[in-house]
Parts: structure tokens; sequence; C-alpha cells
């Protein structure tokens, strides 16, 4: 770890940039199994931002994987520096007032409270939205894109959430979508009937 770096704070403060661009950070965290349709949701809410005229940023699980997180496996330790390395990007896009959002099967609950606790931490305090997209296993199974399930079930694929590695379910997200039950549609209109209700719209 390198000891000879310091830390230069900008000159335009959070609020200055919230004023001047009429809009407020905030990270919207998609959690939820392999297939649950987080991405889909996740890439439908940032068009319906962007026509709203909100400055909105996804950051995909894998797309991450092809770029700043390409030297990291599915490991426990690997998945927890993964979590690290986008709880930090999402923090830098949160606190130049864009709305983040993020979508990972995120499974360890320590994870997603360090996600949490970097934001809460930031001066000023910056909201930090966790969606559980919630689909069961076997709904997950009958959308499987990537025919990953059946993979993993056949043991070609090592540590998969849900079958051989463990998800640990948010107990208390801000916002519970029935992933079974709900269009993508409903999905986002709930996220952002919430987002307007807290004022981060």
């Amino acid at each position: 770890m390198a000891t000879n770096i310091t830390f230069h704070p900008g000159n335009v403060t959070y609020d200055e940039r919230s004023s001047l661009l009429s809009q407020k950070g905030v990270t919207i965290w998609l959690t939820g199994l392999s297939a649950s349709g987080k991405s889909t949701i996740a890439t439908a809410l940032e068009q319906h931002l962007l026509h709203l005229k909100k400055s909105a940023f996804r950051l995909d699980g894998d797309n991450i994987r092809f770029g700043l997180n390409k030297d990291l496996g599915f490991s426990p330790k690997d998945r927890e520096e993964n979590i690290r390395r986008i709880s930090e990007v999402a923090l830098l896009f949160a606190s130049s007032t864009a709305i983040t959002i993020t979508s990972f099967i995120s499974p360890y609950k320590a994870d997603r409270n360090f996600a949490r606790e970097i934001h809460s931490k930031h001066d000023p305090a910056l909201p930090f939205v966790e969606v559980f997209v919630d689909a069961s296993i076997e709904e997950c199974e009958k959308r499987d894109p990537k025919g990953l399930y059946k993979k993993a079930k056949a043991g070609e694929i090592k540590e998969f959430t849900g079958i051989s590695a463990p998800y640990e379910a948010p107990e208390k997200p801000e916002i519970h979508i029935d992933a079974d039950k709900w269009t993508i549609e409903q999905s986002v209109q709930h996220i952002v009937e919430y987002l307007q209700t807290k004022g981060y719209l």
C-alpha cells in the first residue's frame, strides 16, 4: 500500500455541485440471484431516469468484470474485493450528484453493509437504497439466459451463488421487488416512486 500520497479535497463542494446541477446524488444498489432480473431492471431504470433528464449511470456486474475487476475470480475473497471496488466507484459517482445504479449479485451482507457505510460517512452523507430483486431459485433456473444454473448443477461452475455458494438475502432493504410476479415496468415504477417520495428526484 502506498504511503507517500496525500488526499486533496476539491474546491467544488457537494452542495454547490448539487445546486448548480439541480440534482442529488444517490446510489441504488440492486442485489439478487443470477437471472433474477437485476440487470434488466437496472437498464430500464437508467433509461427512464435519463428520459426524466436526470444524470444516471449504471454499473453492471458483467461489464465491470471485463475491465476494472477483470483480475478477480469468484472466491469469497475475490467477491469481497469485487464489491469493495464497486462500492467506492458508486460513491464517487454519487458524490458527483449522479444517480448511480449498481446491479450485482453481491451475496454477502457484510459487503453490502460496507457499501452502505461508506455512503453514510461521506460529507454530506449520501443516500444508499438497497433493492432486493427477490426471485426464487426455481424462477431463476427457468430464465437462466446464459445456462449457468445447468452448468453449476453439473459441476462445471464452482462457487455459483444459490447452488454451491451462499446468498445472504437482505433483511431490511429499502425496496423489495417480487421478481417472480412483477413486470420490469412495475419494478421500475416502484423504484421511481420511492425515489420521488424520499425527495431524491
